[in-house]
């Protein structure tokens, strides 16, 4: 499916950074630069909160806003999947396009609007504007099957569709026009992420297979881009208001790190101190970065990088397995554990700022 095409995309394909981590090569792990390291903050200042729709048996958090509003999936006992939005204070909303198989709700903007697709009968994917609990359904012109990465405040959607041939990549309007683009010479392309700017990140196969980042400016100029000391693959997974990229890369042996791009093109290049992979999944409009990274022992936790370089990793307690997936402006973070729930990770501190 195309969703699932951006999802790898967006994190470099974890299968494929696992099976290179096992290998002898992955022991020769090189921390790129210096970064100070703090210990999880106090109890006191940290909030977790484990949840799950009713009747989920697997719950996957994937975009949380600046008023703590989450949008996910979740998977009922026939092995169903559906869309959910958590409010605040708790209240489960969940919900189905018309006509859909399966629902794969992607990413929610500061207005409550959601944006995602859904497999029909014939399981042939299409997108889906979810807004005041009303849907619109859309596909771009010419498209085998739509899925959908990011909505951003203004209501602008960006996304990939199979065009029979490659994919490529769309610009929904609020209006409903779209704009489809291509980055010259690309073998596919992979929107993963929009600002509020109408700037759009993502990655782009060359026709060796290799996969690059790119930028494209509201005006349609497109910068292609791979952090230096990238061999194999540079995949940005979200861009914020500053224009600031975060993602993952690979080296030569296939392990994976992190990157930060700044809207000058400079790139910083960060480890979890200790890890034995890094890959970054969110930034939020301040320049915190959450992830996950692995242990020796192939354990993997959550992070959380500060605008200064300072890291915490973390787990939801009594649990492990933790899979971060985005940031909020006020640094709550969400995900999953591999137990199947959802959590939000709450930095009380910063809620107060």
């Amino acid at each position: 499916m195309i969703t699932k095409l951006i999802t790898n995309a967006l994190t470099l394909d974890r299968k494929l950074f696992v099976a290179h981590r096992k290998g002898a090569l992955a022991l020769a792990f090189v921390v790129l630069c210096t970064l100070a390291t703090t210990p999880p903050a106090n109890a006191q200042d940290v909030t977790y909160i484990i949840f799950d729709p009713p009747g989920s048996t697997f719950t996957q958090p994937h975009s949380i806003n600046a008023e703590g509003t989450i949008t996910g999936n979740y998977g009922d006992a026939q092995y169903v999947i559906h869309g959910f939005v958590r409010t605040r204070d708790g209240t489960f909303t969940t919900f189905d396009p018309a006509g859909a198989a399966y629902t794969f709700s992607q990413s929610i903007n500061r207005w409550g609007a959601i944006a995602g697709s859904y497999t029909d009968a014939n399981f042939v994917e299409h997108g889906f504007l979810r807004a005041a609990g009303s849907f619109t359904t859309f596909d771009p012109p010419g498209s085998l099957g739509t899925g959908v990465s990011a909505i951003n405040d203004i209501g602008e959607i960006t996304g990939g569709f199979n065009g029979g041939t490659r994919l490529h990549g769309f610009l929904r309007s609020p209006d409903g026009t779209f704009t489809i683009f291509d980055v010259p010479g690309a073998g596919s392309t992979t929107p993963t992420g929009i600002n509020a700017a109408g700037e759009i990140t993502g990655g782009y196969y060359d026709t060796h297979n290799l996969f690059h980042g790119f930028l494209r400016a509201r005006d349609g100029t497109l910068t292609t881009f791979d952090v230096p000391g990238a061999t194999n693959s540079t995949a940005p997974a979200g861009i914020n208001r500053a224009g600031q990229i975060a993602g993952a890369y690979n080296d030569a042996n296939y392990v994976s790190h992190g990157f930060l791009r700044a809207r000058d093109g400079t790139f910083t290049k960060f480890d979890v101190p200790g890890a034995t992979m890094t890959v970054p999944t969110g930034i939020n409009s301040k320049g915190a970065i959450t992830g996950y990274y692995d242990d020796t022992n192939g354990a993997n936790h959550g992070f959380v990088r500060t605008p200064d370089g300072t890291f915490t990793t973390f787990d939801p307690p009594g649990y492990t397995g933790t899979d971060p997936a985005g940031i909020n402006s006020a640094a709550a973070i969400i995900g999953v554990v591999n137990s199947g729930h959802g959590f939000i990770r709450i930095d009380g501190k910063k809620e107060e700022n």
